[in-house]
């Protein structure tokens, strides 16, 4: 589990598919600010929103593998060397609740349709597929590459954001472009509540 506060903005080193196997997994290996002694082989960090298991480590590096399922249901498929992550590592009994539950399942992109200054903040526009429109509440939260935020409004297909310059600053959001896709997973109260719900309306 995650709270959608990120703690650190990797960087991704090398990207290679696995030896043997026209469709064996893609390895990644991030560069980090994290002490990665402290970073246990089978760990899980979230990575733009997606949660990965480290399987290799160094001095200041880690490798995870994604599966093609993962490549074709995150952004992780179109990242190249040199793209910057939001990075969370999973919650202890002692972190801080600082955003809110997130469990780091990816569960659609999204595009950036608008970006526009509001005072010192950033506000943006994102699409949201009709599939999980239901899900996305005035006031409620949203995870946005990894980022646990407040939805403004919603509407016409399409939901509003603003991040403060400090979140601007310490995330991948402070260069989101119009254009750019997204990683989003919605709340997950909202995900069993629907199906609670679907649940009930089949047995009716």
């Amino acid at each position: 589990m995650f709270t959608g506060i990120i703690t650190d903005i990797g960087i991704l080193h090398d990207v290679r598919r696995g030896s043997g196997s026209e469709w064996g997994d893609t390895r990644m290996v991030v560069k980090t600010a994290y002490d990665t002694d402290t970073i246990d082989i089978g760990a899980s960090i979230a990575h733009a929103g997606a949660c990965m298991t480290v399987v290799e480590k160094g001095p200041d590096w880690y490798a995870f593998d994604v599966s093609d399922e993962s490549l074709s249901k995150t952004t992780l498929g179109d990242w190249k060397v040199g793209h910057r992550i939001n990075l969370e590592r999973a919650l202890t009994g002692a972190d801080e609740l600082g955003g809110h539950m997130v469990t780091g399942h990816v569960d659609t992109t999204a595009q950036c349709l608008a970006r526009e200054p509001v005072a010192g903040s950033v506000q943006f526009r994102i699409a949201v597929p009709d599939t999980f429109a239901f899900a996305i509440a005035p006031k409620g939260s949203i995870t946005i590459d990894g980022v646990s935020l407040t939805v403004n409004d919603v509407g016409d297909g399409a939901f509003m954001l603003n991040i403060i310059p400090h979140t601007a600053e310490m995330t991948t959001l402070g260069t989101l472009q119009p254009g750019d896709d997204v990683n989003l997973e919605i709340d997950v109260i909202a995900r069993y509540v629907a199906r609670y719900l679907k649940h009930m309306k089949d047995a009716v």
